[in-house]
């Protein structure tokens, strides 16, 4: 039987000329065949598809918390569709009454919860673009965010207030008014009016606007918002995202799941948790919103995120490879733990299931008798209620991915995508077993090919075409705001670098394979600059050269530490130790001590804790041009580094998890 290949090849490769990399053939999805997907023309703005959805579904659930009663967490209380748009229309109208016209910034900053919607649907209503704060950010970053963006009015979280007064003297250009998503007391209100800024409860504010029947009329090519992220350097830059890239993303997200025969309705909820300020929650919201399903709401302590899921019972769940890996490793004990029977079952019941869906079978055909008397209990453990499952932010461990989809009683589908991209441009067909550690194919509103990275040895020609992937099509982003340079810089025309290397698979599928810029994510989604790290704790005297890396299926750090040799030497002889150079560098209480004292510096410089290093190896021989890991200018060379010290690496991640001393 021949196998379905899910690419069509619309544009030749070209050959590396004039100082610029061969590039490989241009793809799409085969279910773009004959050009990109086209956007719904009555479709201008998301606030098309809230506005659309509280015509048809006034009364259906919409966004829900768990109501906190004496400090305890209850069942969840909901608003409707008809509820949330009266309040988001009395917000609009105060954001209009201060002055704030269509085109200027508004931030929203916090954990995500219904009032951080209806501030984005606010905004959205009014034509203003919204700036999302992650909920993580150091007082650095925020205070540039706000002043860069030309803030407005800031839409927070009570508890992150009293942060921003630090910050607000150095933002008061722009900045009118802070708006609390809940109550504000009157001391933290004085405080913020005497720095010449207004301060409001959500309530309050609520009813300061006049209201209007007469919205502003949105544009496809307005911006919608601007998303920071971090960038190489450590300063956050914006993401420039049109109304057109989030209906495209939108509008792809739904083709991705009637392929899948898991099209959402107003009967599905969606347990919101990853965070608003980042394009994944934010298109599959924005999509939920579209069919008149339910968001509830986490109450955004992780001790407590598993309770919150099983008590609202979700039937969509996203998750990032760390997400999915504390389940997996939860169902893993307890099946460990269990009678010799249990176990044996268990086992017979996954092969039987795997070798159905390995023949095509389908989820719910593969294997109805044992979803019911062995998998349903992981299933009851999301809710049980789940029918569909997304991975996103960083690759799926493949064995991970395999054991969600036997044991879920779900289809997952993993994709793979960028702020830039306006969330997933590649993403698997979750009935399709033979897409397992891969991405899937490009959606249907982009076009995707390689370009050969000599100096990595990555070939877009070759046999098994390996490069750099890059993306155009209607969801990629605008440029970079305030920043035509790094614009140019990502952009070659018409297409963005993504600064990720991917392999094509033979079905059309890609996979996603290293990391071309010195930037990655860690398995939970958290970015980290790598070189900003480097740096930081090249500032403690007692180190020559660090190499720190991140592997992106796993959460934490580690590093490659060439020691100054005199540090280890005086470490030593305090602590009555003896040997040569070498042998005290193999020594677990060196390393502690050198690990132990990089973090300090770590914590001075203002590192935050997945930046923190949990093993390192101590080199005695410095890096050098010979070996081939560093340049004629003392750059790393970081694919040379990861190949020459790939087996220590491996080891550390062993050691860190035993809890070793390292």
């Amino acid at each position: 039987m021949e196998k379905t290949v899910y690419t069509v090849k619309v544009g030749e490769a070209t050959p590396a000329a004039g100082g610029r990399p061969a590039a490989g053939p241009v793809y799409r999805s085969i279910y773009a065949n004959d050009g990109l997907m086209r956007l719904p023309q009555e479709i201008h703005s998301p606030w098309d598809f809230f506005s659309g959805a509280v015509k048809k579904y006034p009364k259906n659930r919409m966004l829900g918390r768990r109501q906190v009663s004496e400090g305890k967490a209850g069942d969840y209380v909901w608003q409707t569709y008809e509820q949330v748009y009266q309040k988001v229309i009395q917000i609009g109208a105060a954001i209009r009454g201060f002055g704030v016209k269509p085109g200027a910034h508004c931030a929203i900053y916090g954990s995500n919860c219904p009032e951080w919607v209806m501030a984005m649907q606010a905004c959205n209503s009014q034509g203003i673009c919204y700036v999302p704060l992650y909920d993580t950010l150091g007082q650095n970053a925020v205070e540039f965010i706000l002043d860069h963006a030309e803030i407005s009015i800031a839409f927070m979280q009570e508890s992150k207030i009293k942060s921003i007064v630090a910050v607000l003297p150095k933002c008061t250009a722009h900045i009118k008014a802070i708006v609390s998503f809940g109550d504000v007391t009157i001391e933290l209100k004085r405080e913020v009016e005497q720095l010449g800024v207004s301060c409001f409860s959500w309530e309050e504010f609520s009813t300061m606007g006049e209201e209007t029947k007469e919205l502003p009329k949105k544009q496809k090519d307005d911006i919608s918002t601007i998303m920071y992220t971090s960038g190489t350097t450590g300063e956050p830059k914006g993401v420039i995202i049109t109304n057109r890239a989030i209906v495209a993303g939108v509008t792809t997200t739904e083709h991705l799941l009637q392929l899948t025969d898991k099209v959402v309705d107003e009967y599905d909820s969606y347990f919101s948790y990853l965070p608003l300020a980042h394009i994944f929650d934010q298109v599959i919201g924005n999509y939920c919103i579209s069919k008149g399903a339910s968001i509830g709401f986490w109450q955004g302590d992780i001790r407590y995120l598993m309770e919150d899921v099983q008590l609202m019972k979700p039937t969509i769940f996203c998750g990032v490879p760390r997400v999915y890996d504390r389940i997996y490793t939860g169902i893993n004990q307890k099946i460990q733990s269990g009678g010799l029977i249990a176990k044996h079952l268990f086992q017979y019941a996954y092969n039987y299931k795997l070798g159905n869906l390995m023949n095509g079978f389908k989820q719910h055909e593969a294997s109805p008798f044992f979803d019911k008397i062995v998998f349903s209990k992981i299933k009851e453990g999301l809710g049980g209620r789940i029918r569909l499952m997304l991975s996103g932010a960083a690759p799926l461990p493949r064995h991970i991915e395999e054991f969600m989809r036997v044991t879920s009683c779900s289809v997952l589908a993993q994709g793979y995508g960028l702020t830039e991209s306006c969330s997933g441009c590649f993403t698997s067909i979750a009935n399709v077993i033979s897409m397992i550690g891969t991405v899937g194919p490009p959606v249907t509103a982009v076009e995707a090919r390689l370009e050969s990275v000599p100096e990595m040895g990555y070939d877009a020609l070759s046999s098994a075409p390996r490069g750099e992937i890059c993306l155009r099509g209607h969801t990629l982003f605008s440029g970079y705001y305030k920043r035509p340079d790094l614009t140019e810089e990502v952009y070659s025309d018409g297409w963005f670098h993504t600064g990720d290397i991917g392999e094509w698979q033979p079905d059309g599928t890609m996979k996603i394979i290293d990391r071309k810029k010195n930037i990655f994510k860690l398995s939970q989604g958290e970015y980290v600059a790598v070189e900003v790290l480097e740096s930081a704790y090249t500032q403690s005297q007692l180190v020559a050269s660090v190499w720190v890396y991140g592997n992106s299926f796993e959460s934490f750090l580690v590093a490659v530490v060439v020691p100054e040799k005199q540090a280890i030497e005086d470490w030593a002889a305090l602590n009555g130790k003896s040997g040569d150079y070498a042998e005290l560098c193999s020594d677990p209480k060196a390393r502690r001590y050198i690990q132990d004292e990089l973090n300090q510096t770590g914590k001075k410089l203002g590192l935050r804790g997945f930046e923190m290093l949990r093993a390192v190896h101590l080199e005695p021989v410095p890096f050098s041009i010979d070996k081939d890991l560093i340049t004629p200018t003392f750059k790393l060379k970081r694919p040379q580094l990861l190949k020459y010290y790939k087996d220590r690496v491996d080891q550390l991640y062993k050691d860190a998890k035993m809890g070793a001393a390292q």
